[in-house]
């Protein structure tokens, strides 16, 4: 895929790393295939391997002159059954399997399994659902008693050791930030990073150790709520909240469909898309989107449609896990997720639209950026919006309104160009304008040597007169091009 196909798709797409793409010839095909933003997974592999694929990325996007944004994610309080005594154990309908918490007389006793999470004999009752291994497996708790939980298998299958534990409707939570997390925080924080996803999180508060950890750090990660708690979706309220109170969202649908239900999932997806865009923060969409690359080299026409709705949906960026982190064909799936997102923009209702028109604005920025989108929107031979920024906030706003325009967001700041590769349709470039005396005229030669930009036709132009300090957009200005003037 060509950088001007890249540059041309405006959904974002988010790979996950692993064992089958940590090799400098692998990430440079991801990076080539389109992929924008790197995910280092810390529910698996040691912060040698995460800090060694960091310094990877960032040399060979780097080398292609890209901006490329990386997203540490915490492992959180999953709650798990334990390691078992054999590498797994074949459960059968209508069997009786005990989950303890008493780690010694687990596998003592046949059918009897071990469960790190110590206050589930007190967080379920008889009649409640428990799903295992995301949903695979189904059990019906029948009797609780002191460390011990009695369930009946419903749905059997094969028990592994390590596999996740979920009440159908909630209500296992255990306190959201862990020792381990707190720990991998720190090598986010000494790697740099851009964003770092918070697992698990019930509410806003939960938010808080890590913003906090960061803010002693002094460190500018952006932090990513994970939504995929029941309890964080129970009421629109709740959820709101939540959202406020990050960076930006993911809706990690894998946890959270077994929780509330597929059937549920997909209204709430649209739901939490639509309350993050109004909340002008950017929202990935993530878990089993091309699922079946992991092992074919093509997707299934579901899949596709999968991807499209989500796209269609007004998310800013589609996420990959196991396709690329373990899967046989990590290139292709990222170029099969970039195809069906440009296949999806050419759609009518991506080309413009009336959100917030009608509104008033106490933010000045806001207030630019919006002007910015509907002059674009409605004045003809308009090529491209151009937002100079200190740190990210006017391409981010802008971009909350549809537009087939591209957004171009130019900073001094490279954290800040790697921060924007994630911003639905905004392209991130990297240039001092402190250093030059027509700022206006060395945007446009900007653009126009990226090839979005032609003579006689114009762009819409924002930036602050207080140069140097974020936050101070308050001019617009619509210029038409004239090479050598």
């Amino acid at each position: 895929m060509t950088l001007q196909d890249i540059r041309k798709r405006r959904t974002k797409i988010v790979a996950t790393l692993g064992p089958a793409s940590s090799s400098p010839e692998v990430i440079g095909e991801l990076l080539d295939s389109g992929v924008n933003i790197f995910r280092l997974n810390f529910s698996h592999g040691s912060h040698e391997q995460h800090s060694q694929n960091a310094r990877i990325v960032r040399e060979l996007a780097d080398n292609r002159k890209r901006h490329v944004g990386l997203l540490g994610d915490l492992q959180g309080p999953k709650i798990r059954i334990g390691d078992l005594q054999t590498d797994e154990k074949q459960l059968i309908p209508d069997q009786t399997l005990i989950l303890t918490t008493d780690e010694n007389t687990a596998d003592s006793i046949k059918d009897r399994v071990y469960v790190t999470y110590k206050p589930l004999p007190k967080s379920v009752y008889s009649g409640d659902t428990l799903l295992l291994d995301d949903g695979l497996i189904r059990l019906a708790v029948t009797e609780v008693r002191d460390q011990d939980v009695e369930c009946r298998v419903v749905q059997a299958g094969i028990l592994k050791s390590r596999k996740g534990i979920n009440r159908l409707g909630g209500g296992l939570s255990a306190a959201a930030i862990t020792e381990k997390d707190l720990a991998d925080l720190q090598v986010i924080i000494s790697l740099n990073l851009e964003y770092v996803a918070v697992s698990f999180p019930s509410c806003a508060e939960d938010l808080l150790p890590v913003r906090d950890a960061l803010a002693k750090a002094n460190c500018g990660a952006k932090i990513i709520a994970k939504i995929e708690r029941a309890e964080a979706v129970a009421t629109e309220e709740r959820l709101k909240s939540l959202i406020d109170a990050a960076d930006g969202v993911m809706v990690a649908r894998g946890d959270l469909g077994v929780e509330i239900g597929d059937a549920q999932l997909i209204g709430m997806q649209k739901k939490i898309i639509q309350l993050s865009r109004k909340a002008n923060k950017p929202v990935i969409t993530a878990t089993q989107m091309m699922e079946s690359m992991i092992n074919h080299p093509v997707p299934t026409r579901a899949e596709v449609f999968d991807v499209a709705n989500a796209v269609l949906d007004g998310t800013d960026a589609v996420m990959l896990s196991g396709e690329t982190a373990s899967g046989k064909y990590p290139a292709k799936v990222v170029k099969a997720m970039a195809e069906t997102a440009l296949g999806a923009e050419q759609h009518p209702s991506m080309r413009q639209s009336s959100y917030r028109v009608d509104r008033i604005f106490d933010s000045m920025d806001e207030s630019i950026a919006m002007a910015a989108m509907y002059a674009a929107n409605h004045l003809n031979d308009i090529s491209a919006i151009v937002c100079l920024t200190e740190s990210g906030t006017t391409p981010l706003l802008a971009s909350r309104l549809s537009s087939m325009l591209p957004i171009y967001g130019i900073s001094r700041h490279l954290s800040t160009c790697c921060r924007m590769a994630l911003y639905r349709g905004v392209i991130p470039l990297y240039f001092d304008m402190m250093k030059v005396e027509d700022i206006w005229a060395e945007a446009m030669k900007l653009i126009a040597m990226r090839g979005s930009l032609e003579p006689g036709k114009r762009v819409v132009i924002t930036c602050g007169d207080m140069q140097g300090e974020g936050g101070s957009t308050n001019t617009l200005k619509i210029l038409q091009y004239k090479p050598g003037q």
